[in-house]
């Protein structure tokens, strides 16, 4: 009964289920990326982003006020604070005055500090240190404590990457310049393609085919193949260092994909229409604004998506076609590379960083969906 007109496949619940499979995969790493772009350091090394909602046992290393906040009392030096900075409600369950031993006290013991004095930690993070002598130092004492902490976040992540200057992980200009790479180069094909979609689709002239041949076999030339010759000749004509080099070479790999979709969508409209507009008395160029390009919208979306996605996640052709020292043109792709080595164990900064770089092309793919499955089918049936 599977091959009966209108009835549908057993296979058909077999296919939702892999669809399904394959979005949960696709979400889960993505949702666990933007939870930890919201937490930090702390707790991102004491458990999971999946644990994020619920308190947490973290080992801190604190400090003390400095001593030049000490005040005389009774003839004792005191200095009293918090622990906890921006009234964290965390409950300590063990303390020490040395990394080896962080749990030599329990919350209200009094320690013996190294330097004279002594301190008492309460629960809360409160402290009272005392002392027959004046505190000496630039820096306050170090405690150690093991503590319960209710869940967190924070926006200083962002804050930091994007618009924190001077900061080693801002990535406010690696952001900018991204967008100065990505919109010409998606842009630019799009215009020069669709004029030869059109000339190849609608206008009669020798060596159509040969042309259209030519550019179906340029799908296959592997990128890695044109990037040396390509580059030499940008340098020679005084282009290979700069904006105008990376988004030529966006253009000429963008372009055999570009020509090949909007050409099979354009010679799929109805050829009433193209005659009519003729007879009228409407020239090639006249019919292409008019009629054709916002009868190929569809078609010109679904390429901009694929366009827009490549270059804003591009690292090669930017490591190769936009050289500079100085790292005023760097992209995105090759700062987070950059932070790698710079902030390895600041898995708070990596993850803030990856997110951003795949908020902007989830929101272009998200917002021109609906065109992409019309415009890739364009040309696949009469």
């Amino acid at each position: 009964m599977d091959n009966i007109a209108g009835s549908k496949s057993t296979l058909t619940w077999l296919v939702h289920i892999s669809v399904a499979a394959l979005v949960i995969l696709w979400l889960i790493p993505t949702f666990g990326l933007f939870i930890s772009s919201f937490r930090t350091a702390d707790q991102i090394a004491t458990n999971g982003w999946w644990q994020s909602l619920f308190p947490s046992e973290q080992n801190l290393t604190l400090r003390s006020a400095a001593p030049e906040t000490q005040v005389e009392q009774n003839g004792l030096y005191v200095i009293e604070g918090q622990l906890f900075e921006d009234g964290a409600k965390a409950k300590i369950s063990v303390w020490g005055i040395s990394s080896r031993d962080i749990g030599s006290y329990k919350p209200g013991d009094t320690a013996e500090l190294r330097k004279g004095g002594n301190i008492t930690v309460q629960v809360d993070g409160s402290y009272r240190m005392e002392s027959s002598e004046p505190f000496t130092g630039s820096r306050g004492s170090r405690v150690f404590v093991t503590a319960t902490q209710p869940p967190k976040f924070t926006l200083f992540n962002y804050q930091d990457m994007l618009f924190k200057d001077g900061s080693a992980s801002g990535m406010g200009k690696a952001f900018l310049n991204t967008f100065t790479v990505t919109i010409p180069a998606t842009i630019i094909p799009i215009l020069v393609a669709a004029f030869a979609a059109y000339a190849l689709a609608w206008m009669e002239f020798p060596g159509r085919a040969i042309l259209v041949a030519a550019v179906v076999g340029l799908l296959v030339v592997p990128l890695q193949l044109a990037l040396i010759p390509l580059l030499k000749f940008h340098l020679e004509i005084g282009i290979g260092k700069g904006y105008l080099g990376v988004w030529m070479a966006h253009t000429g790999f963008g372009m055999p994909l570009a020509i090949y979709l909007l050409r099979n969508y354009m010679a799929g409209l109805p050829r009433d229409i193209i005659e009519n507009a003729r007879v009228d008395g409407a020239t090639d160029f006249q019919i292409f604004v008019k009629l054709i390009l916002p009868l190929s919208f569809p078609a010109l979306a679904s390429f901009a998506i694929f366009q827009f996605l490549w270059t804003w996640n591009d690292l090669l052709v930017a490591k190769v076609f936009l050289i500079d020292a100085t790292g005023q043109t760097t992209v995105m792709t090759q700062h987070i590379i950059e932070l790698l080595g710079t902030f390895g164990g600041n898995w708070e900064i990596l993850a803030t960083a990856a997110f951003v770089s795949i908020a902007v092309p989830l929101a272009v793919f998200f917002a021109m969906q609906k065109y992409l499955v019309r415009g890739l089918l364009a040309g696949s049936v009469k």
